[in-house]
């Protein structure tokens, strides 16, 4: 099964800001804020850093999540 970006972004993120906090990319990927930041680290997730922050777009967060569906479809 395809899932578009489209679908995941209407399913999942509609209740979401444009651009998220750890705390809220956390609660997507159903992981904890420590495996974000791991991400994050490691350049599997793209982000933005503002002041201490991390913020992730959510464009950014579709293609992550659109990568991991396809590495696990094989």
């Amino acid at each position: 099964m395809d899932i578009t970006s489209q679908e995941i972004y209407r399913i999942v993120l509609k209740e979401y800001p444009d651009v998220l906090n750890v705390e809220q990319v956390s609660e997507v990927l159903e992981v904890s804020k420590k495996t974000v930041y791991k991400l994050i680290r490691e350049g599997s997730l793209s982000s933005l850093k503002v002041g201490r922050e991390y913020r992730i777009p959510k464009v950014t967060l579709l293609k992550y999540m659109k990568v991991l569906h396809q590495t696990t479809e094989q």
